[in-house]
């Protein structure tokens, strides 16, 4: 058994002296070098107590292995420092005759019942029966008030994944993140964003990426050891038990937490977080801004800024993005991007990569199902995920963008492509069934909503993760395209083996000039039973449901999003030179777009900064952060560029003249009227439901209520919307040339 594992005796000194052993401080140093560097005092500020000073405290009971070590401030008042025992070099701040508040509570400044060792104390300081506080610099103005232990080790790493000197490297602390096998594993770190975490588990066969990549985070933070553990100022902590090797931002709020080891909390005064009742968290880095409550349990994570975790929820092994929200579940190895709720008691995750936008229901369980006797799979489901009460999914699967499951126990693997979709399991028939483009034909409101939901829950100060909200974008629009492919070809076989004609001797680009075709004669395919291929790892069927509307309605997605960035362009830009225009937005349509954390990327973008960090070009994350917002700047224009030549799609040419243009606005304004009357009549099937209405005794009540559906802010948003969208393209129209 280790000696770490005994209890051994010790000389008395030894409680506060050889915090680092003798053969890691530098010749000429001392013990207490790296505390003098990290201080955020002068060295001016401290002094020695006077004869009546040290009267003054013995008389309070208060004792110190030599008060000689006992430093102090101008400002010292000894009388509100009581019964407390001091060891080694301790430095106490201003102490005078007043009252910190903080909602509630209101303690006096001063020490009381506690004993420090080896620590900087701030100014206006109340620290009040701590049993041990050990190797911190406590900030001005804190609160520390009934703690059993806040310490600091000679090794701390503050939940980076890091080595100090001489640590074996089996101690140092890896994320599992996607895949339980630990094949995807990364190394977590003080800035780590969703962007970082995906680069490193996505990219493992990049064998040059990885290496660059570890190195980076090791390189990133001192490996020398002894290092104090930091509170900052405003800082509250209360009623609450272990703290060791914690390195706490400003202004955080901790209450009755059970255990905070080697972890970083950030805080700020814009964006103070929060640790609440019973909270454990373990080996990991918690973002600004967060709020962590009633018994939650973390262990290996990074969470991000603006997130909760509440409600005994228990998140390991894994990376949760900014403004994500999780309660009462299960949440293991997975890479989470952010805008993700999942607060349901009984819903479980597992080896999972989720691309943001997300929703989890009551008693969905994701990845859990073993198939083999191997660990688990893993499971990839882009923005907008939401699998309906009760979902159970097996691994490996993969969602294209707002995927909707309904509830049931899925059977077999998917890899579903088609986006917008709803998948049902129907039992009674034994068959998978996919209606594409959903969201768009049924839930208008939903899915038109999405944007500004998000837009506006977005309360990050800083935003270092760069966020694409917009539901029509590069990465759900290629996906469209993508679909309509296959729609063409499966539609064209569908007909084929109508006619007794064999599909498989026809070539692919013979089958979508066929699919195509077909789409203009719904009577002809709406009668037909549409087949879906290479979708679930089974022997049944998979019936696409209402083919022919789904097309038109892609087709639709693609128009309006086309044209809401070429006619913002042109209001813009004050320009409505249509053959100037046009000429800017030649060239090949970029087809591979990369959600890296949250933020749209080009695939050439992604392997030129591959590329870079492999050659030693960016040498730190701080550069790699850069590249990011480097990319970011120009992604307005990148997805105009994509939104213009996505025309080409739908019109099958480049040359699209003058009066195409023209009628492809006049579309536009109606697909836009859709979409707004859509939202209004599938928001008002809730206000019309009669068994709803059931539990109302009269109109009045349920107005009071659910209020009115034609004062429903959002109705009220995408009517002014479609106001403001026929008037810009009134003008446009008016000015064209």
């Amino acid at each position: 058994m280790a000696n770490d594992d005994k209890v051994r005796i010790l000389p008395y000194d030894r409680i506060y002296k050889n915090f680092i052993n003798q053969k890691y401080i530098p010749k000429g140093k001392d013990e207490y070098y790296l505390r003098n560097e990290q201080s955020v005092f002068p060295e001016e500020k401290w002094r020695h107590l006077r004869a009546d000073e040290i009267e003054s405290l013995v008389n309070n009971k208060n004792v110190a292995t030599n008060w000689d070590d006992v430093l102090v401030s101008d400002e010292f008042d000894p009388k509100m420092v009581k019964r407390n025992s001091f060891f080694g070099l301790v430095r106490i701040g201003r102490i005078k005759r007043e009252v910190l508040e903080y909602h509630d509570l209101r303690v006096p400044v001063g020490i009381t019942d506690s004993s420090i060792v080896s620590c900087d104390i701030g100014d206006d300081v109340a620290i009040h029966n701590v049993h041990y506080l050990a190797n911190y610099i406590v900030c001005d103005r804190c609160i520390l008030f009934n703690v059993n232990e806040i310490s600091t080790t000679d090794h701390s790493k503050f939940g980076n994944g890091i080595l100090k000197e001489d640590e074996d490297e089996d101690v140092r602390v890896w994320l599992e993140v996607m895949n339980e096998s630990g094949g995807r594993k990364i190394l977590p770190f003080d800035g780590m964003i969703t962007a970082d975490a995906y680069l490193w588990a996505k990219y493992v066969d990049d064998k040059q990426l990885q290496k660059r990549l570890f190195d980076m985070t090791q390189n990133s933070f001192d490996s020398r050891r002894g290092y104090y553990g930091t509170i900052g100022e405003s800082t509250v902590i209360k009623n609450s038990w272990i703290l060791k090797d914690a390195k706490i931002g400003p202004y955080t709020y901790i209450k009755g937490a059970s255990k905070l080891k080697n972890i970083t909390i950030n805080s700020s005064e814009e964006e103070p977080s929060q640790i609440g009742e019973g909270v454990i968290l373990v080996n990991g880095i918690v973002g600004y801004g967060c709020r962590i409550f009633y018994s939650a349990v973390a262990t290996r994570f990074v969470i991000g800024d603006k997130c909760n975790l509440k409600y005994g929820a228990r998140l390991i092994n894994s990376v949760l993005g900014d403004n994500s929200t999780i309660s009462c579940c299960e949440v293991l190895n997975n890479l989470i991007f952010p805008a993700h709720e999942q607060h349901h008691n009984n819903s479980f995750l597992i080896s999972a990569c989720i691309m943001g936008q997300s929703n989890m229901a009551a008693g969905a369980t994701l990845g859990s199902n073993h198939n083999s006797r191997a660990t688990d799979g893993e499971l990839v489901a882009s923005r907008g995920f939401w699998p309906g009460l009760c979902s159970s999914i097996k691994h490996s699967s993969r969602f294209a963008s707002f995927t909707l499951l309904s509830k049931g126990d899925y059977p077999c693997e998917m890899n579903i492509s088609l986006p917008f979709c709803l998948v049902n399991n129907n039992v009674s028939k034994d068959q998978l069934e996919i209606m594409p483009a959903y969201w768009w034909m049924y839930n208008m409101y939903a899915i038109a909503r999405n944007t500004s939901k998000y837009l506006k829950r977005d309360t990050r100060k800083r935003r270092i993760q760069n966020i694409e909200f917009e539901t029509l974008a590069p990465d759900t629009i290629e996906e469209i395209i993508a679909a309509c492919k296959m729609l063409e070809v499966w539609t064209a076989k569908s007909y084929l083996r109508s006619q007794n004609d064999n599909p498989d001797k026809y070539e692919y680009h013979e089958l979508r000039a066929l699919g195509r075709d077909l789409m203009t004669k719904p009577e002809i395919v709406n009668e037909l039973e549409i087949l879906g291929e290479n979708i679930e790892k089974s022997d049944r069927k998979v019936v696409i449901l209402k083919t022919y509307n789904a097309y038109h309605a892609y087709r639709d997605m693609i128009v309006i999003y086309a044209m809401d960035a070429i006619t913002k362009y042109m209001i813009n830009n004050n320009t409505f030179d249509y053959d100037l225009m046009y000429k800017e937005f030649d060239g090949l349509r970029r087809k591979v777009w990369i959600n890296l954390g949250g933020q749209m990327m080009t695939q050439e973008d992604v392997d030129q900064l591959r590329d870079d960090i492999n050659k030693g070009l960016l040498k730190s994350w701080e550069e790699i952060h850069n590249r990011y917002d480097e990319i970011w700047g120009r992604y307005p224009e990148d997805k105009l560029n994509h939104a213009c030549l996505s025309l080409y799609f739908v019109l099958q040419t480049k040359d699209i003249s003058k009066d195409t243009f023209k009628d492809l606005l006049l579309k536009s304004v109606n697909i836009q009227n859709y979409v707004c009357e859509e939202v209004y009549r599938s928001r008002k099937k809730d206000y019309d439901n009669k068994i709803r209405n059931a539990t109302f005794r009269n109109e009045e009540e349920k107005i009071s209520v659910i209020g009115n559906i034609d004062d429903n802010s959002f109705v009220k948003q995408i009517r002014k919307e479609t106001e403001d969208y026929k008037s810009r393209i009134e003008k446009i129209l008016s000015m064209l040339n």
